[in-house]
């Protein structure tokens, strides 16, 4: 969809839109969702980051998916300057844009299309110079953080899905305020699932609770009062994982993104966690890499993971499996892994 195609949806009559879900734990899917929360959405996240009428804003992302409508929906909502460039892995190169605007006051970008840009010295101090660069559609690994680290302006990350119209909270990748922890917006309130899922009640935006698949830590609430706070109180969280990207290996539970957390420093090459099944164990750990030399990644996870961490197999791939939007392909790592040729088996 076009940017002229998307603005005829919006004019029109409909009190809805069409969109499709990412597709990282399956098939892309579509759904309708209203103008009048999108808009709600759009005034939550200006208001949240300080945006005023008359700022520019950059449209870098495909305009099929939530995160791309919703970038035109906060221009059109909040009176900014709508930039618009072809959706690509090197969002602030000059041939999209001749000359490029001088400031950037607000952009949304996907871990990859900051990666690219940070490895070009022109797109790198674009990137630098943007006052509100926030960061969604993936994980945000410790090496790109760390890029991130000393820029002058805001670099935040964002937790949402669909469902939500893009996000609901936000949580600082630089400066002092840098931290794990999302904040969640005003009129947000948090509580867990038996089992530690995430339930999200933002009525702004969502009809009724929303039970997620993610599992979370709520951080403590804030010591003004010696009373217990409610279930749903407004505190910060963090992600641990997936429900469903949780490995049952011969009774012990492995979150597959706290095995990539716990790689990241120390593993440079393009890789991912994911599980098949074990007539022993039940399931196991495998690790898909683009990396040749499997034994020295082997060597990296035995000396980084606990024991039952390790993975069983390593599968070298000529590519990993992501979505349209650069999230991990999980369903299809898990095909991936059912196939044995040019694996190890470490343990």
């Amino acid at each position: 969809m076009d940017l002229e195609a998307f603005l005829a949806e919006w004019h029109n009559d409909s009190p809805t839109v069409l969109v499709h879900t990412s597709g990282s734990t399956g098939k892309p899917k579509p759904m309708l969702v209203e103008k009048r929360r999108m808009q709600a959405s759009a005034r939550i996240t200006c208001r949240f980051l300080g945006l005023h009428e008359g700022d520019t804003a950059l449209l870098c992302m495909p305009l099929d998916y939530i995160a791309g409508k919703m970038m035109v929906v906060r221009a059109l909502t909040c009176g900014l300057q709508l930039v618009s460039v072809p959706p690509s892995s090197h969002p602030l190169a000059t041939s999209h844009l001749s000359p490029f605007p001088s400031r950037l006051d607000f952009a949304a970008m996907v871990p990859l299309q900051v990666w690219n840009s940070l490895q070009v010295p022109e797109e790198r101090h674009r990137l630098m110079h943007i006052r509100h660069l926030i960061i969604g559609g993936g994980a945000i690994d410790q090496a790109l953080a760390s890029q991130l680290a000393d820029f002058p302006h805001q670099v935040w990350s964002t937790y949402g899905m669909t469902e939500t119209l893009s996000h609901i909270a936000l949580r600082r990748l630089n400066g002092p305020e840098a931290s794990d922890w999302y904040t969640p917006f005003d009129g947000v309130t948090l509580s867990l699932t038996d089992e530690g899922c995430l339930v999200i009640s933002a009525p702004a935006v969502h009809e009724g609770p929303l039970v997620t698949n993610d599992i979370a830590e709520l951080s403590p609430p804030a010591p003004a009062s010696s009373a217990p706070a409610p279930a749903s109180f407004p505190r910060r969280f963090r992600i641990l994982g997936r429900k469903d990207n949780v490995v049952c290996s011969g009774g012990i539970k492995i979150q597959i993104e706290e095995v990539e957390r716990l790689l990241r420093p120390h593993l440079h090459v393009p890789y991912m966690i994911t599980k098949a099944p074990d007539e022993k164990l039940g399931e196991q750990v495998v690790l898909l890499t683009e990396s040749k030399t499997v034994g020295d990644v082997l060597a990296l996870c035995r000396l980084h993971l606990p024991k039952y961490w390790v993975p069983r197999r390593i599968l070298s791939v000529d590519r990993l499996p992501l979505t349209e939007t650069g999230k991990p392909a999980r369903h299809e790592a898990e095909r991936m892994a059912m196939t044995p040729d040019r694996s190890q088996a470490p343990l």
